[in-house]
């Protein structure tokens, strides 16, 4: 089985000691996605858009791996505030389809005030 770990070039994997994503066998493994914005340099407005944007991040590394979102078969969502579970979970709600992943969700604190929301997943190719 084949195990190998993908990388997006963020400052904080080689300090934090962590990859975007590992592979491993039919398994992706994805670190959590904050909705930063590389071209601007700063985390998008709002919980529901900065969890549109870590999905976006998240997509990105699931093609890397030969996958693709409809593969999540569980998701972490991390939020800082109680008030955006709706906001985020309608947004989830419109990505997944039938059938949907699983879901928890964690009301905590980041390290960043301007981070509203972390997605972690993980995805299991199929064949």
């Amino acid at each position: 089985m084949d195990r190998y770990a993908l990388y997006s070039g963020s400052k904080f994997e080689e300090l934090a000691g962590y990859s975007r994503a590992v592979v491993d066998g039919d398994w992706i493994f994805v670190s959590g996605t904050a909705g930063y914005e590389p071209t601007t340099g700063r985390f998008a407005d709002g919980a529901a858009n900065q969890t549109r944007r870590a999905l976006e991040t998240i997509a990105e590394t699931l093609v890397k791996a030969g996958s693709s979102l409809a593969d999540i078969v569980q998701v972490r969502v991390y939020l800082a505030d109680r008030a955006d579970v709706m906001p985020v979970c309608e947004i989830l709600g419109q990505t997944f389809s039938d059938p949907r992943p699983t879901n928890t969700t964690i009301i905590c604190g980041f390290p960043v005030e301007d981070i509203k929301v972390e997605l972690e997943v993980t995805a299991r190719k199929r064949g």
